[in-house]
């Protein structure tokens, strides 16, 4: 992925690459590590870290990092394009392999169903999802026992999912990003939250670039 681009280039790019998104899981998908993906800003630089977590035991085995300046700017909805040159840098970096990106952000929960989750899965072909802090939608409150959940809209169109972590705190918004399905994703969220709002997946990989 290159680091140059225009807003109306970075649009396009968007436009061009949603068509690849793939909303299925691949046959027998069943991963033993799930690595996230995260972004600290600094005054001066951009820290990337990707941080790998076994599955079994909630243990990280893997994490690499990359700093980098800005080469893009703020713009909602291309975030990707401020972020995921230097994610990409830092993936590449890890001894093991991914099987599956957990990305701090947005999938088909994006004004052109392509967010970050999207961007990273069709460009490294690993199966990818988006966990987002804060809703890109509507949705009603889901129940308040940990696994429930409701549906996240944006224009009538159904984009993900708001769903309760943990007792009585507030919902994370799950959304698919590529080659996963959304009830896959949302049992892999459940998996990778035990005992917190956020899956350590996220945790980790926000701890590692802040440090």
């Amino acid at each position: 992925m290159r680091e140059q681009w225009s807003e109306a280039e970075a649009i396009a790019e968007q436009e061009r690459l949603r068509y690849a998104v793939e909303t299925v899981a691949p046959e027998g998908f069943e991963p033993k590590t799930a690595t996230g993906l995260d972004v600290h800003y600094t005054e001066n630089a951009l820290v990337a870290a990707a941080c790998t977590i076994d599955l079994g035991t909630d243990e990280l085995i893997d994490s690499a990092t990359c700093t980098g300046p800005e080469t893009f700017p703020y713009i909602p909805g291309l975030f990707a394009f401020r972020e995921l040159p230097l994610l990409l840098r830092a993936i590449e970096q890890l001894a093991t392999p991914p099987e599956v990106l957990v990305c701090d952000g947005q999938g088909l929960a994006h004004p052109r169903r392509f967010g970050l989750a999207c961007h990273a899965g069709v460009l490294t072909g690993i199966p990818s999802l988006g966990v987002g802090k804060n809703a890109l939608g509507e949705f009603t409150a889901p129940g308040p026992h940990r696994g429930d959940w409701s549906a996240l809209t944006d224009a009538g169109e159904t984009v993900g999912r708001a769903l309760r972590t943990q007792p009585n705190v507030k919902p994370v918004f799950v959304s698919v990003g590529h080659r996963i399905d959304i009830d896959t994703a949302t049992d892999l969220v459940l998996k990778l939250a035990p005992r917190y709002r956020l899956p350590e997946t996220t945790r980790q990989a926000d701890q590692l670039s802040r440090r």
